[in-house]
């Protein structure tokens, strides 16, 4: 390892807390210098496939030139203004084109940061929109396993965990309900109309629960208990934070669902990774809610870069890219080409629970250990990777594929292909390995 990298390295160990890692025991951070389409390039000049779209979010590759002038137009024209008590046209036009692609209830658009800030805002509106109306309902309900965020709203209504232990105590009340399946759906509605008068909304990741480990279940079932939340009178968010801008296969999760929520949450691919920002959307009916003559009815909310012109423009730009014939021709490819890998990997004996929805694909390496964020074959599957040039971060020893669109079939079956090797190269010495000639 040459002396430059070693400076980064030591340097960025001196400084930098990085997230969702026990500093003691980590390795030294990969010193990244350069991005390149699905490529992301170190200061040794080593390349890596970005499978994992840097946390879910890179949508189109990095530093796409397309997206990079947009944002340095923008730069030279303006680059941030207060959005209270004033307005821009990236902002405008970018609720004005948002809007015309999400359920038609979608009427107004709120900004924030991130998808946890965008998650804050739907809970506070929910809340408050009760309070507004006169009616005494805090309950929350939302899926087992969920995963909306970390601040201490959005961490409240996710999953109990090891990651939410040290803050126990200091989290809201939230019911928390199995995700809907046949046999429970029946149970679901009795357990909902029980509270539905005390619930303010039902929280829920539609389609993929990322974070818990890409647990997927159907759109049927789900619309089944959207239809009854509204017949109860439950207001609805859907988290569309990483299944938003094509992951699923369609433009948005809602794209696979009849019913419609009350509100929507979005951020990751929203600017096609280029910058942070979040958005969350609402219906006419919640914007109203807030509507008076009264000042203490309004949205106390906001944040310093909320609608910031520069993040605008890229997800502006990033919208244009994704509606393009190539971008969905391209978001069909690798949905077909996990299709036919999922059929591969199923038949190797060290692989269980093989599922996909859109451009997700997920997959269990079987281990003496319990399927686990902390099951100990992950560290080791996630440096061999690297190794091999390939950026994967296996969630324990669920592995999975969030590929950039712009990823070619080559650059996939490669990806396919090491999975293969690396699966075999730490199989079971009982089990029989799966050929990667299968790809061909």
């Amino acid at each position: 390892m040459n002396r430059v990298i070693q400076s980064l390295q030591s340097r960025d160990k001196a400084v930098n807390w990085h997230p969702y890692t026990q500093m003691k025991t980590a390795g030294d951070a990969v010193p990244i210098v350069k991005g390149k389409g699905v490529y992301l390039y170190d200061e040794d000049g080593k390349k890596y496939i970005d499978a994992v779209s840097s946390w879910w979010v890179t949508l189109h590759g990095h530093a796409h030139p397309y997206i990079a002038e947009r944002v340095f137009q923008q730069l030279n024209t303006l680059e941030q203004v207060i959005f209270a008590g004033f307005t821009h046209e990236p902002a405008v036009q970018l609720s004005e084109n948002l809007l015309q692609l999400l359920p038609e209830n979608q009427k107004k658009v709120f900004y924030s940061d991130n998808g946890s800030t965008a998650v804050e805002a739907a809970l506070k509106m929910c809340i408050q929109y009760a309070y507004n109306s006169g009616k005494e309902k805090t309950k929350i309900l939302a899926f087992k396993n969920a995963y909306h965020g970390d601040t201490f709203g959005a961490m409240s209504v996710s999953g109990r965990s090891v990651w939410t232990k040290p803050f126990g105590s200091m989290l809201f009340e939230v019911v928390f309900i199995d995700i809907p399946n046949v046999a429970n759906l029946e149970s679901l509605k009795i357990q909902i109309k029980d509270l539905a008068e005390e619930t303010a909304c039902f929280i829920y990741e539609p389609l993929v629960q990322g974070a818990a480990g890409m647990l997927m279940y159907e759109a049927r079932h789900l619309d089944e208990l959207m239809k009854f939340c509204r017949a109860e009178e439950i207001l609805m968010i859907q988290d569309e934070v990483f299944t938003g801008f094509g992951r699923t296969g369609k433009l948005f999760a809602a794209n696979h669902l009849t019913q419609m929520p009350d509100i929507m949450c979005f951020s990751k691919g929203l600017t096609g990774g280029t910058m942070p920002m979040g958005i969350t959307t609402c219906s006419q009916e919640i914007f109203n809610a807030f509507l008076s003559d009264d000042k203490y009815k309004t949205l106390f909310h906001g944040h310093s870069f909320t609608a910031n012109p520069l993040a605008c423009t890229a997800a502006l730009a990033s919208m244009e890219l994704l509606l393009q014939e190539e971008t969905v021709a391209a978001i069909d490819r690798i949905s077909r080409q996990h299709s036919d890998f999922s059929k591969t990997l199923s038949k190797h004996t060290d692989v269980e629970n093989v599922r996909q929805t859109g451009t997700i694909l997920a997959f269990e390496y079987k281990t003496d250990q319990n399927t686990s964020y902390f099951n100990q074959i992950g560290k080791v599957l996630y440096d061999e990777f690297l190794e091999r040039g390939i950026i994967m971060r296996p969630l324990g020893n669920v592995m999975y594929l969030v590929p950039p669109y712009c990823i070619t079939p080559e650059e996939l079956n490669f990806v396919y292909q090491n999975i293969l090797e690396v699966l075999n190269a730490f199989k079971n010495p009982d089990h029989c390995p799966t050929d990667a000639a299968d790809l061909e």
